[in-house]
């Protein structure tokens, strides 16, 4: 599923003429949700700022990321839980990634000269959908103002997916875990068992379902 296209509006190409997009992923390592990428192309007025959305407060991820949204061209894409467990957790983070720029491209109408990615692995060979150069950055979220604009987009939405989530199964926490492996929230699991949204295939999760 891809969701939250940027708006359609005027936007300048990088300073050197190049057009070049920043791509990082929330939710690799819950035991419950979505794993979500987001895909950013900064524009002119792209806000000031922009760091690792792990670094920020919450309070300042949530002043940044309408900023970006409003300055930047961007797509957010989610892979649910159903379908990591059906293709594994690094196959879902790069097919997320692929969907949210193909998205982004689609917006665009044009190819990007260079897709930057945070960490040291991209989608280009393993997933089939993906054509557009790409280059890992480690720590690249801290690095590159495109990527550290994705992380933020990522991030906020996942939480926001997880926060829904916790309104209908409260009793996990994922207001305050966002799906992690927290003690609060394997306590419930073993009490409550797993939710429909929790992956299967993460080894907290199958022990529980196995029993």
């Amino acid at each position: 599923m891809v969701r939250n296209i940027g708006e359609s509006r005027l936007f300048a190409k990088c300073p050197d003429g190049q057009v070049i997009i920043g791509v990082d992923e929330a939710g690799r390592g819950p035991l419950a949700g979505p794993v979500v990428a987001a895909a950013c192309l900064l524009g002119p007025d792209a806000p000031a700022g922009l760091d690792d959305s792990k670094k920020l407060s919450a309070k300042r991820r949530a002043a940044l990321e309408p900023q970006i949204k409003a300055g930047c061209r961007w797509a957010v894409a989610v892979v649910e839980a159903d379908e990591i467990d059906r293709i594994n957790i690094f196959a879902a983070t790069m097919l997320a990634m692929t969907r949210a720029v193909g998205a982004l491209v689609a917006e665009l109408g044009q190819e990007p000269d260079m897709v930057l990615i945070d960490g040291n692995k991209t989608p280009v060979g393993r997933v089939p959908e993906w054509r557009w150069p790409a280059r890992p950055i480690v720590g690249g979220d801290a690095l590159e103002p495109c990527i550290s604009a994705a992380s933020i987009l990522a991030k906020e939405h996942r939480d926001r997916v997880m926060r829904a989530h916790a309104e209908v199964h409260p009793h996990y926490g994922w207001e305050r875990n966002m799906g992690y492996g927290t003690a609060e929230h394997l306590e419930a699991l073993r009490e409550h068992g797993p939710s429909p949204i929790h992956r299967k295939s993460f080894a907290p999760v199958a022990q529980l379902v196995l029993l």
